[in-house]
């Protein structure tokens, strides 16, 4: 049995590639975590298939057109939970009181206002949505100082430099004391489908040579992005 306090968890964007393996880890370790409310975007039979086995209390479907639908889905399960719609549900439930951490993995700029909410709730966000930064980096991080959020990196590359920073840094950072050790950090690229190419080469690539990652399969938009 785990020593560490268990941790209610709402999944923004839970249908995607990471709030599926989210869930995964959720279900390994019923002792640390329960899962305390579900979002999606348009999947709903997918968010409904999810409730059935998670029991959250809320599910969230962004687009309000598809709510009855998962309404009648989960009624057909016997799972009891509730269903909210629209940007205002992702919201109350990113930063509802009942919340220890958020997995804010919704893509691009619909995850910004609630990965903000739960900012502003003082959570634990767990930030797989760089667009939030990307878009709002000032507004974001003061608004972690101000409400004593916690924000931690879970995308890759991101999450690779969190993993080398000194173990108080994050601490440090909370407090206000200084940088601990870290003048700069650059991030170089891997190269994937591209690596050893020449710039000459680089000229006359094409979407599908891009699409086509030794390690990764991520779909054709974000591998062109």
């Amino acid at each position: 049995m785990s020593n560490q306090p268990h941790q209610r968890i709402t999944v923004l964007g839970a249908t995607g590639s990471i709030g599926v393996s989210t869930l995964d880890v959720i279900a390994r370790h019923p002792d640390r975590y329960s899962v305390f409310a579900l979002t999606a975007d348009t999947k709903w039979e997918l968010l409904a298939q999810q409730c059935a086995v998670h029991q959250p209390v809320f599910a969230v479907i962004r687009d309000d057109a598809y709510a009855s639908l998962l309404t009648e889905a989960l009624k057909s399960t016997g799972t009891d939970t509730t269903v909210l719609g629209g940007t205002e549900g992702l919201a109350y439930v990113a930063s509802h009181a009942d919340v220890d951490t958020v997995m804010a993995a919704i893509v691009g700029a619909a995850g910004l206002l609630p990965t903000l909410a739960a900012v502003k709730a003082g959570k634990r966000v767990l930030l797989a949505n760089k667009e939030a930064l990307v878009m709002s980096g000032d507004l974001m991080m003061n608004a972690a100082r101000e409400h004593g959020a916690l924000l931690l990196p879970v995308d890759s590359e991101h999450n690779a430099i969190f993993q080398c920073l000194p173990s108080d840094y994050i601490n440090a950072k909370r407090n206000g004391q200084p940088q601990l050790g870290v003048k700069q950090i650059l991030l170089t690229a891997s190269g994937g489908p591209f690596l050893n190419h020449s710039l000459e080469q680089l000229h006359n690539v094409t979407p599908a040579q891009a699409c086509k990652h030794p390690n990764w399969s991520m779909g054709q938009k974000i591998s062109v992005d």
